[in-house]
């Protein structure tokens, strides 16, 4: 099992931060992005199927042999569990974007804005030299749409919601531990918004809300070995 982020953070930082006792180790971080698209459920959808966007990616892996070498560093409260784990995944801060919207007005929207994916648990479908997941996540996402009122009725709205993610990711190496492509869907769901309603303004789980967007990706990843003190 893989756990992203903050759900295992104490013990991930204490691998990455404690004092030094036993010399200079190399910790894998991951740096990726890539394009994304992204479909609104609903009138936004209908006028454009997709927005374009990008999906990124920074941080440190560690990998269950990692975890192993330096159980000592571990809490002993999070010792057990995680032995366990196959891998963790250690953002620096939880305020580095998970996705951009960059989506200039082709049709008659445009939106702009950023995710934040705070939290992320995946469970392996399939291992082998390539690794397929499905993961669920926490979302908060922050944009500025902007169109004609046929489909916008104010003709813009800050959308700002908090939600959630279904994500299926398929990761290739195509350089084994240096250069890896990933690709993926994910649907996220958020507690609605009505289309050109202002932020406080709630909405439904129908065609006149923003609740749910669909993204695809492709992203390029590359491993780069970062020297801490364990």
């Amino acid at each position: 099992m893989r756990i992203v982020a903050a759900a295992f953070a104490a013990f991930s930082f204490a691998l990455l931060t404690l004092p030094a006792h036993a010399g200079e180790t190399e910790v894998p971080i991951d740096l990726g992005f890539g394009p994304a698209g992204h479909w609104f459920t609903g009138p936004l959808g209908d006028n454009q199927p997709l927005h374009s966007g990008l999906k990124l990616s920074l941080a440190a892996v560690l990998d269950r042999q990692f975890i192993r070498d330096h159980a000592d560093r571990v809490p002993p409260k999070y010792r057990a569990m995680a032995e366990r784990m196959e891998e963790v995944r250690y953002r620096p801060s939880i305020f580095i974007p998970d996705s951009l919207w960059l989506a200039p007005r082709i049709k008659d929207v445009g939106a702009y804005g950023v995710t934040w994916r705070p939290i992320g648990l995946a469970i392996p479908l399939a291992r082998g030299d390539s690794r397929l997941d499905l993961g669920a996540g926490l979302l908060l996402t922050a944009a500025y749409l902007h169109g004609n009122a046929s489909v916008l009725p104010t003709g813009s709205m800050v959308f700002l919601r908090p939600g959630l993610d279904l994500m299926l990711r398929w990761e290739i190496p195509v350089l084994p531990d240096a250069f890896l492509v990933a690709v993926g869907w994910a649907s996220q769901l958020y507690l609605p918004q009505k289309l050109g309603g202002g932020v406080l303004e709630p909405g439904a789980f129908d065609r006149g809300s923003i609740w749910h967007v669909g993204q695809v990706f492709v992203s390029l990843h590359w491993r780069i070995l970062y020297s801490v003190q364990l």
